[in-house]
């Protein structure tokens, strides 16, 4: 192995233990920002892999190009969905509770009291 491979697996490595432990501590309520961000360099690396599918470099780079945006384009989606969960848990219920509309609600005039009386 040369020195560059061995710098490259170095980095990664670090770069994984690093990633770990930031996603480790991270407390629940900043989850839903943090997904957002990774939705967003998920973005990125669709619009990076469309380039890659489009280049005509050949038949082997246009077939990882499109597993690539396959992959990517699932990665977003997915990513999608589960922050539209984790938003709706934070939701509250627009409709009162039973016991709060009883305590409001008042109790209807009768019909004969809100017309005026013929005579006047």
């Amino acid at each position: 192995m040369n020195v560059t491979g061995f710098m490259q697996l170095y980095v990664f490595m670090l770069a994984a233990f690093v990633g770990y432990q930031i996603i480790t501590r991270v407390p629940p309520l900043l989850h839903t920002p943090l997904m957002s961000a990774t939705n967003a360099i998920s973005a990125i690396s669709l619009v990076g892999s469309l380039v890659a599918a489009g280049s005509d470099r050949g038949p082997v780079s246009t077939w990882l190009g499109v597993i690539a945006v396959t992959a990517a384009t699932i990665n977003v989606v997915g990513g999608f969905i589960i922050t539209d969960r984790m938003l709706k848990m934070f939701r509250h219920d627009p409709t009162p509770a039973p016991k709060e509309a009883a305590k409001d609600a008042r109790p209807a005039a009768p019909p004969e009291a809100a017309k005026p009386a013929a005579g006047q």
